[in-house]
């Protein structure tokens, strides 16, 4: 016989009722870092995929980061391009915003070149991030004749002028998933001998800029996420001068995020809403719900509330992210399932994964279809007139058999609330609302 428990096992320690899902370690990863945060490229990698972006839309952006972050940490860089003078202008409003306070600090994005560093000198940055292209499959075809000592080269040089000019350079490792240790590992020690005498200290961020990388230590370099992160951290590396940037192309972006962290890098680059080049970058909000899952950010969180604004701004921009998007899309937390809305009518932690309502702002919602059922009626009853109806009640039948009428002339489309409300009202017998 199966035992029985005198009350139901909910499992709280990973699934508290009042947070996201914890992480209850069988044993603590011994490389995870004592403190970790994200940095964001919406102004950067988010217009390279597509999001062009006016100066009064990016400081919208910012702004709604900065509400998001607060005072947890959580964002702590955003990076923007200096070519058009919409983002130079945007830079200056947030550079503005910073030092009045805002908690996210803004930083540059640009080619390993000396011409141009000479884009940002004058700009009052104290960081920029530097493109230095790391694969054969770059090193080889963007240069001329090409080769890896002419591309390390380049970049050197860009280095040297950029650490005279006092600013500390980030170097993006593009296409380090496909890339060799023999390129990486002595251009990594050459960018610390230039900085050495400045006292200022070098970041790098690994680029799995094909979404190739796998989140696997038993697999062999260039591909294992957390094998490079452990060779870059064996050199001397510490986990707060590495990033992790990865992109979504084969779907284990937040898998490789979570093993980047887990094999001892700080700070993971991406963007809110997983907006990016081709299938996007790394969904900040995602890892970060991960990252308090692993215990991160306990004396404060980031408010996932206030991401709403962005999800609206997208929305407004003709960009608005795709209905079934985790978290945020309109029918993350929709169902259409009869069975589903009947568990939520009887005790809807059954089908929510956390207190959505409250830690993200956002209703748990029934669409009605053929497969609805009675369930999901008396859920739309009870959610949005604040009545509770049993399964047989007289006034559901003329609704049910409205709704069951729909779709067996052939309807394709499932109902909302808006629709079915005067309906619904009608039958049930509550004055619709002035």
């Amino acid at each position: 016989m199966i035992p029985e428990p005198q009350s139901p096992e909910y499992f709280l320690e990973s699934f508290p009722r009042e947070d996201f899902p914890r992480y209850a370690w069988t044993e603590r990863p011994a490389d995870l870092p004592a403190q970790v945060w994200t940095t964001e490229t919406t102004h950067r990698d988010g217009q390279q995929g597509g999001l062009p972006l006016t100066t009064e839309q990016s400081l919208r952006i910012y702004d709604i980061l900065c509400a998001f972050t607060g005072k947890s940490g959580a964002i702590r860089q955003a990076e923007f391009f200096v070519y058009r003078p919409s983002d130079r202008e945007a830079l200056q409003g947030v550079l503005e915003r910073y030092h009045a306070g805002a908690p996210i600090e803004p930083t540059t994005w640009i080619r390993a070149s000396a011409k141009d560093v000479e884009l940002i000198k004058t700009l009052g940055i104290r960081e920029t991030g530097m493109l230095a292209s790391a694969s054969d499959y770059h090193t080889f075809h963007k240069f001329k004749p090409g080769g890896r000592n002419q591309a390390a080269n380049t970049y050197l040089d860009a280095v040297r002028v950029t650490v005279e000019a006092g600013i500390r350079p980030r170097l993006h490792l593009e296409d380090a998933t496909r890339a060799p240790m023999d390129f990486m590992l002595p251009f990594v020690e050459a960018v610390q001998a230039i900085c050495a005498p400045s006292g200022l200290r070098p970041k790098f961020r690994v680029c799995d800029t094909m979404g190739l990388g796998l989140p696997y230590d038993d697999v062999e370099l260039p591909r294992s996420v957390p094998r490079i992160i452990r060779k870059l951290r064996g050199m001397g590396l510490a986990a707060e001068d590495l990033e992790f940037h990865p992109h979504n192309d084969t779907g284990l972006v937040v898998a490789n995020c979570l093993a980047a962290v887990r094999a001892g890098c700080a700070v993971i680059n991406g963007t809110s809403l997983g907006k990016g080049e081709r299938s996007g970058n790394a969904p900040l909000e995602a890892v970060l719900l991960h990252l308090i899952g692993m215990g991160y950010f306990s004396e404060g969180q980031p408010d996932f509330k206030a991401l709403n604004g962005l999800v609206d701004l997208y929305a407004d921009m003709g960009e608005g992210i795709p209905p079934k998007y985790p978290l945020y899309g309109r029918d993350a937390h929709r169902t259409r399932a009869g069975v589903h809305a009947d568990g939520l009518n009887k005790f809807w932690w059954m089908y929510a994964p956390f207190n959505v309502p409250e830690l993200l702002g956002r209703p748990l919602e029934v669409s009605l279809t053929k497969d609805s059922g009675i369930a999901g009626l008396i859920f739309l009853i009870r959610q949005h007139l604040g009545i509770d109806l049993p399964k047989d009640a007289p006034e559901l039948q003329p609704i049910q058999a409205w709704l069951l009428n729909e779709f067996d002339n052939g309807r394709q489309t499932s109902v909302e609330w808006e629709e079915i409300e005067p309906l619904v009202r009608r039958e049930v017998g509550v004055a619709a609302e002035v």
